[in-house]
């Protein structure tokens, strides 16, 4: 689990800050994350800080990070 800021959520992707300065577009989130936390359509969420979890799936040669769980800080 790391620490990381919510930014947006644009042409399908999930921006999220981390403390090192990293920033990750992700391409797909847990349902189960997405009932609890509106990512696409609630502004108050953004610059809020959550512990994340998530995973790098390997496409062949393409990586897609999902994020599996978000806990509010």
């Amino acid at each position: 689990m790391r620490t990381a800021a919510f930014k947006s959520y644009k042409n399908g992707y999930y921006t999220f800050w981390f403390e090192n300065g990293e920033e990750l577009a992700f391409e797909e989130v847990h349902p189960r994350v997405l009932k609890q936390f509106d990512l696409k359509n609630d502004k108050t969420l953004i610059d809020k800080d959550f512990r994340i979890t998530f995973v790098e799936d390997e496409d062949g040669d393409d990586v897609i990070y999902r994020v599996e769980s978000l806990k509010s800080l």
